[in-house]
């Protein structure tokens, strides 16, 4: 259909629908979302819980005691399985629901057109015959025919499989066209990749064309990290040894030791199930979720669990400037005209400010600035120039300023909304203005041209073009300056030289310059711009460091992260932002022009040596994080346009910005900040570490217990002694200790040193030579100890074998409880009130277990069934002194392993 005939079909008009229109709409066709992906059932989703191969080791254990009349057993190893299962199934509804929630604070935004209003909504509240306006960078909201379009590309790969960008028109095509020739449709989802636009909405929901094929698209995020396969590779051997294990010792008790074949396979049952560690899989799930969920409360959201890990050896950081290290307030500082300097007062978007020369104010109450009809004669605060400059701003210009309670905010981009506040005070009004000098045609500002130009018309038919862009561009681009109401040749060296002193200040420039056009030009080209252009003056804006991000870099340089500042500023003024962020020392910025001089090799060794990096194009930032992967770094990138996409998408871990980032950086992010701050990724890479440790720490307390308990099972088995401890008792204790004691550690804060050590290896192995090595050295100390005191029982002091094993089972859950307090430092002292008393959940855990323990051997239901004894105050005084020897041991091997670290490090 032609343009027209579709607005008369959906009854709209190009200034957009009314309320009531909108209103009636909504309740007709209900929101613009897909319907939500169809998901496994709770039982379903239950029952996978059971698809590990430790668990299959368990049930066929159990099936086998069931088979040999011991139910007692059959019933608890079922108990621990199903207990296991129920945690993987409740976390990962709140793995789901963190998901949703994930998908609701990256929810889409529109632009559109109501009652002739600018306005940005959620793009669920779209409905057909809506009027959406288009920019580069922007995800199509619903399917728009599309009746206004300049220079718009859109990618449509999500449909159709073609990766180039399609060219837009607001042409008719034949009816039975294919969807990739459907040239005047945008279709929903699809990524505006250049160029602006504008469209009636024509399909929402589930009947776009994208909705047509949702249930291709649509699918539950996968939870798996290279961290759990690796988990899961470890399992699969560890059931290899244990198996045999378990044959072996079977084979030595029933031919060597003459044990009966029920015996052994009792005993090698009681082996398989004291080395499983069955409980590590929902631990390092759950510690990895609340690694998630301390992110999501700090300001980071995880769209792809692997960041989770890849962020704790994270070694460079490449950051914009914009809005990550600054306030994303941009401020007009500034403005250069050839007749003079003048500064401006006031901070971010708040219009109330106003202008300064050499020091003294220009406006006052009585004699306001706004002065059209002003003449040279009329004094010093009469500047018919500044306020030229400052209405060209306004009307080159798609940004807009509101107000929200107190605080005022920008629609559109940063520095655009900057020169509305500039306008603003200086008394322009935005809606008359638009009025007196409606604009005819644009030409979209886009990194390939660095400008943007806007033709006007008043209603006498006088024509005007204006153009505003980065002052290097605009002044090959001007012919003329403006000064004292005439226009006179370029001094293009004295405007260099200002350039350069407003950039030294760390400000941000932009060049703003005009022409004249007929009363019957109604179109604009690059041609009618590319010479000829009259210099008005340049604006100056500064966005404001945060103070926050400033002490983030800081952290960041100490934990022996590399921050790299890569902007598209001038070289100046990023040199001289950097400088005041702490990156550089301003001495070394390299341009894209550098980068682009520089070959694979020389480039590799010119990142090392640089930390600012000025006027950078998509190609220049994508092969920085190439450069500096070439050499081995794990990079995380930040961006909020449609230039960093490919860099972001390149990086170990890209981070978009949230709030005034674009769809198509929050599309190839792996890691979105809610508050685009700096500082955020900072505490991110914080938590990543913590989160590793965390898994570590777990890890290096679970397997020693397995460890401690399949020894003394095998020694008892070698030495031809009574097995010290029952399969029952042994599920109990990896039960217990599991749920309550191992658990706890997944809340373990920040250690003091974690972002003041190097980013860890992305290749380290979990199981360190440290940590195979504490983890022998804890087991030996839990055998012997437990193995030794039950022997001593039974041999010397002729303790009845259940009371004996009560005593054992005991004396093997307090050596976990004080072993706990030691694993929460790997190398630091714990004999310390933090260390002991630091974590309200290891407190909460040693509560627990104590009294589970209590029950355990006092209680008739549960000696009953595990087979145990009271213990008399004599045997707790001897277990409790015994146990304690793990903390001391533990605590001395840290002392020697940090004295030998620390003459390490002299000597080096």
């Amino acid at each position: 259909m032609e343009t027209g005939e579709v607005f008369t079909r959906l009854e709209s008009r190009h200034e957009g629908l009314e309320p009531d229109e909108i209103r009636d709409r909504r309740e007709k066709y209900g929101p613009n979302r897909l319907p939500p992906p169809r998901r496994l059932g709770p039982f379903k989703r239950f029952l996978l819980h059971f698809n590990n191969i430790l668990i299959y080791v368990l049930l066929a254990a159990a099936g086998v005691t069931a088979g040999l009349g011991h139910f007692a057993d059959t019933a608890v190893i079922i108990g621990v399985v199903v207990i296991n299962a129920l945690i993987g199934f409740v976390q990962e509804g709140k793995a789901e629901k963190a998901l949703d929630a994930i998908s609701g604070l990256l929810s889409q935004q529109a632009t559109v057109l109501r009652g002739g209003r600018r306005q940005v909504i959620s793009a669920e509240e779209l409905v057909p015959g809506d009027v959406v306006l288009l920019q580069s960078g922007d995800k199509v909201p619903a399917d728009l025919r599309l009746f206004r379009t300049r220079n718009l590309r859109i990618e449509e790969a999500a449909l159709t499989g073609e990766s180039l960008p399609v060219e837009k028109s607001t042409d008719p095509v034949a009816g039975e066209a294919p969807i990739g020739d459907r040239t005047g449709t945008a279709f929903s989802s699809t990524l505006v990749t250049f160029g602006q636009g504008s469209g009636v909405v024509v399909a929402t929901g589930s009947t776009t064309e994208i909705g047509r094929i949702n249930a291709m698209l649509s699918s539950v995020q996968a939870l798996t990290t290279p961290l759990l396969r690796q988990i899961d590779q470890f399992g699969r051997t560890l059931t290899f040894w244990i198996a045999g294990l378990a044959f072996l010792t079977f084979g030595f008790g029933y031919l060597v030791r003459d044990y009966s074949a029920e015996e052994m396979f009792l005993a090698a049952v009681s082996l398989a199930v004291a080395a499983i560690p069955e409980g590590l899989p929902a631990i390092i799930t759950i510690t990895l979720a609340i690694g998630v969920q301390r992110m999501a409360s700090r300001h980071a959201i995880i769209r792809r669990l692997p960041a989770v890990e890849t962020l704790g050896s994270v070694s460079v950081i490449c950051s914009d400037k914009t809005g990550t290290l600054t306030r994303n307030e941009m401020t007009a500082q500034s403005v250069a005209t050839a007749e003079a300097s003048y500064d401006i007062t006031g901070i971010g978007y708040n219009p109330h400010g106003g202008f300064l020369q050499d020091g003294a104010r220009l406006d006052s109450p009585e004699r306001p600035l706004i002065l059209q009809t002003c003449s040279n004669e009329e004094g010093p605060e009469c500047q018919p120039l500044l306020l030229e400059v400052c209405r060209a701003a306004l009307l080159c210009n798609d940004g807009n300023i509101r107000q929200h309670d107190e605080h005022w905010a920008v629609e559109g981009d940063p520095t655009e909304g900057a020169l509305v506040v500039l306008a603003l005070k200086a008394g322009y009004d935005r809606r008359l203005m638009n009025e007196e000098y409606p604009r005819t045609d644009v030409i979209p500002f886009e990194s390939e041209h660095r400008f943007m130009a806007t033709l006007h018309h008043d209603h006498a038919g006088h024509g005007f073009m204006i153009v505003k862009g980065a002052p290097e561009r605009l002044m090959e681009m001007c012919a003329y300056e403006r000064f004292a109401g005439d226009d006179r040749p370029l001094d293009t060296e004295r405007w260099h030289a200002r350039i350069e002193e407003l950039a030294s200040r760390g400000q941000r420039l932009l060049a703003i310059a005009f022409r004249t056009a007929s009363a019957e030009q109604r179109s604009l080209d690059f041609h009618d711009v590319e010479g000829g252009l009259t210099l008005l003056g340049i604006v100056g804006l500064i966005d404001p460091p945060r103070q926050e991000a400033i002490d983030a870099v800081a952290a960041c340089q100490s934990a022996g992260i590399h921050v790299k500042m890569i902007t598209g500023d001038h070289a100046l003024t990023a040199g001289a932002i950097g400088t005041e962020m702490g990156i550089g020392d301003g001495s070394r910025v390299m341009t894209g022009r550098d980068l682009d001089e520089l070959d694979e090799s020389a480039l590799r060794s010119a990142v090392l040596e640089t930390d600012v990096f000025a006027r950078a194009s998509p190609e220049n930032k994508l092969r920085l994080v190439e450069a500096y992967q070439a050499e081995g770094l794990v990079v995380a990138m930040t961006g909020d346009g449609v230039n960093d996409a490919p860099a972001l998408k390149r990086a170990d871990v890209g981070v978009a910005m949230g709030i005034n980032g674009t769809e198509v950086a929050k599309e190839a992010a792996e890691m979105v900040l809610t508050d685009d701050n700096f500082a955020s990724i900072g505490r991110a890479v914080e938590e990543g570490r913590t989160v590793y440790d965390n898994i570590k720490k777990s890890v290096m307390f679970i397997l020693p217990t397995n460890g401690g308990q399949a020894l003394m099972i095998l020694g008892a088995i070698l030495m031809g002694a009574v097995l010290p401890i029952t399969p029952l008792q042994i599920l109990w204790v990896n039960m217990i200790t599991a749920v309550t004691l191992a658990l706890s550690l997944s809340f373990e804060p920040p250690e003091s040193d974690t972002m003041r050590r190097p980013p860890r290896d992305s290749g380290e192995r979990l199981l360190t030579p440290f940590l195979l090595w504490r983890i022998a050295f804890v087991s030996l100390i839990l055998v012997s100890g437990t193995f030794g005191l039950f022997l001593w029982e039974t041999r010397i002091n002729g303790t009845p074998v259940i009371e004996a094993r009560t005593i054992a089972v005991n004396t093997l859950v307090l050596f976990e409880v004080f072993y706990l307090f030691s694993t929460r430092y790997m190398f630091d002292s714990v004999l310390n009130i933090r260390g002991l008393f630091g974590s309200r959940y290891v407190l909460i855990a040693v509560v627990l277990v104590i009294g589970l323990q209590l029950l355990f051997t006092y209680a008739p239901f549960m000696q009953a069934l595990f087979e145990t004894a009271p213990v008399g105050t004599d045997a707790w005084s001897r277990l409790v002194a015994i146990t304690f020897t793990v903390l001391l041991l533990v605590e001395s091997e840290k002392f020697v392993i940090r004295r030998w670290r620390l003459s390490s490090s002299r000597r080096t």
